[in-house]
């Protein structure tokens, strides 16, 4: 094989799942294409976080593998709701131009803190960003930007911008108004999950 496909393939290899033994979890941080009897799965292996997520369906073909399913762990533990009403709080005192923070796990620590990010171009619909440095041990959790006067959504940017993440992705929207509006979404790998009011 060419060397160059090789180094290609390990940064997402394909993995057999088990007929009859278990799956071994990886060791390092990695992703991985999981080959199942019901379907082919991405699988997401963070320090913060693992998941697993159906992509796709081997339609009739018999395999000899083992089943798997869709599985999320969030090692670090619940989400920090007071940082994203932080985050909230700093994306209304500039409502008319879109701003960006992090939200970052450090894994020896175990403690979440918020990094906001410094404006190198902005307006109410467009944001350029320089986002925190991560320290040793510290991990990216939730990516945060604000949409000023609009509402809260992903836009088409925003899909191309996180497809290749695994993280959170958050949007707090309608700065300019008492209350504002938000959104918020899984990213694993291309595969995206929206959260309603109060799943965070």
């Amino acid at each position: 094989m060419d060397k160059r496909d090789v180094a290609l393939h390990a940064t997402l290899p394909s993995v057999a799942v088990p007929r009859f033994g278990p799956l071994e979890l990886p060791l390092q941080p990695c992703d991985r294409i999981l080959i199942a009897s019901n379907g082919v799965f991405i699988e997401s292996f963070r320090r913060w976080g693992h998941f697993i997520r159906q992509v796709g369906s081997l339609g009739p073909v018999v395999v000899p593998y083992g089943v798997c399913q869709p599985t999320t762990t969030l090692t670090s533990g619940k989400l920090p709701r007071e940082l994203l009403h932080a985050f909230n709080a700093h994306a209304d005192k500039t409502p008319d131009v879109e701003v960006g923070g992090s939200i970052i796990w450090n894994e020896n620590t175990k403690q979440y803190r918020l990094a906001l990010s410094k404006s190198l171009a902005s307006s109410g619909s467009h944001l350029k960003q320089e986002v925190a440095n991560l320290d040793a041990g510290e991990h990216l959790v939730i990516d945060c930007h604000s949409h000023a006067h609009h509402h809260a959504f992903f836009s088409a940017q925003d899909d191309q911008d996180d497809r290749g993440a695994t993280k959170f992705a958050y949007v707090v929207g309608n700065c300019n108004r008492p209350t504002q509006s938000t959104a918020m979404r899984l990213c694993v790998k291309g595969v995206f999950e929206s959260f309603g009011p109060g799943q965070t």
